[in-house]
């Protein structure tokens, strides 16, 4: 009998471990403190008996995380000034001045015990993308905490980490600086404009990717929801998403990273690009019931074995309000036509919050009883 991690890493290697590993991309503190009194996200998966997925995001600089300290990520030259409107848990409300030597940004955030997102993007003038590949800093990654980290998950399962940014891809980085609508048509208006803001971001993630050498991550996750052909054309992807996943990938590679390619909406006309852009795995295979494009046996048999595969249960009909014998028959015709073949973790397509506990011990059983 395999362990957590000895199972996933063998369906990361896209070959059959002993039984269909079974897992959450992410346990977010709010189900935990909710519906779990307050355990950690490594005690949640044993407690479900799931394989664990444990996400690193000390350093990695995303604005979304609830209690970041930004201060921390100031120089001399780029001064984050931190105003908070408003604390409460239930409509955080924070705004950000930057100042550099040759003038100020601004951006802000607001939030719920959920969730966090943008009310006022960064970029708003053409030259601002000058500040940014001038003053913005980028940290280096301390290894001794993900090293602890490692330890401390063993054998109960993997430990993943993330490229530094609001998001790890550089156009999904682009769109938490600039909304996405102006962004898409700055790609028909102003192409090499745009070109030129994913070059600043992809040069300061290369620098990030040199701070991770020797780290102990299990999977390094690249990409964002942002590429997905529910939101940009298969063109727009192949054009301004390919080109730059794809150094990107290869200098993860040149220091042994295995890569999740992270697409938590439609993979529709950009399967091809997926497999193109050099990574291991593709997640979330977001099904249609959940706001994908195609289901996730489509996406698998286009990608033909090529990338081993994660996700494709749809957290809210299924798994939050469906029966246990719907979970049970969901989880079931996963196997027998995502992972018949092995390279193959069962996971949800997405987060999920309300949850009821018994919902999650019966997804983790249905995928048990799927042995190769």
């Amino acid at each position: 009998m395999m362990t957590s991690k000895q199972r996933m890493l063998c369906a990361l290697h896209k070959d059959k471990p002993d039984r269909l590993p079974v897992s959450v991309h992410q346990w977010q503190t709010y189900h935990l403190e909710k519906h779990l009194g307050g355990i950690s996200a490594l005690e949640a998966f044993q407690a479900f008996g799931l394989d664990a997925q444990i996400q690193y995001f000390e350093s990695m600089g995303q604005f979304w995380l609830v209690d970041a300290d930004f201060a921390r990520f100031s120089t001399t030259e780029w001064q984050d000034e931190v105003r908070i409107v408003s604390s409460n848990p239930g409509n955080r409300i924070v705004h950000h001045t930057i100042r550099t030597p040759e003038g100020k940004l601004s951006y802000k955030t607001a939030g719920n015990r959920m969730t966090t997102w943008i009310t006022e993007y960064l970029i708003k003038r053409d030259e601002d993308i000058e500040l940014i590949a001038k003053y913005m800093p980028v940290p280096k990654l301390d290894l001794e905490p993900i090293g602890e980290l490692y330890d401390q998950v063993g054998e109960l399962g993997i430990v993943r980490g993330f490229v530094w940014g609001d998001q790890a891809g550089c156009w999904q980085h682009a769109c938490c600086l600039m909304d996405v609508n102006q962004l898409i048509m700055r790609c028909f208006d102003q192409p090499d404009w745009v070109h030129r803001l994913l070059s600043i971001l992809l040069e300061k993630k290369l620098r990030f990717v040199e701070s991770m050498k020797g780290a102990k991550f299990d999977l390094v996750e690249t990409g964002g929801g942002a590429a997905s052909s529910t939101v940009i054309s298969p063109a727009i992807h192949e054009q301004f998403c390919l080109p730059y996943d794809r150094k990107l990938h290869d200098a993860l590679h040149e220091l042994g990273f295995l890569i999740a390619y992270h697409t938590c909406g439609g993979t529709l006309g950009i399967e091809q690009h997926i497999v193109a852009n050099g990574c291991d795995v593709s997640e979330t295979l977001a099904p249609v019931s959940v706001g994908g494009n195609q289901e996730p046996w489509d996406f698998a048999r286009k990608t033909g074995g090529r990338v081993a595969l994660i996700g494709g249960v749809d957290q809210h009909n299924v798994l939050t309000k469906g029966t246990p014998e719907e979970i049970r028959r969901t989880v079931h015709k996963l196997f027998e036509r995502v992972g018949a073949n092995g390279g193959y973790i069962c996971s949800l397509s997405d987060h999920f919050f309300e949850t009821p506990p018994q919902k999650l011990r019966s997804f983790a059983e249905a995928a048990r009883q799927c042995v190769y």
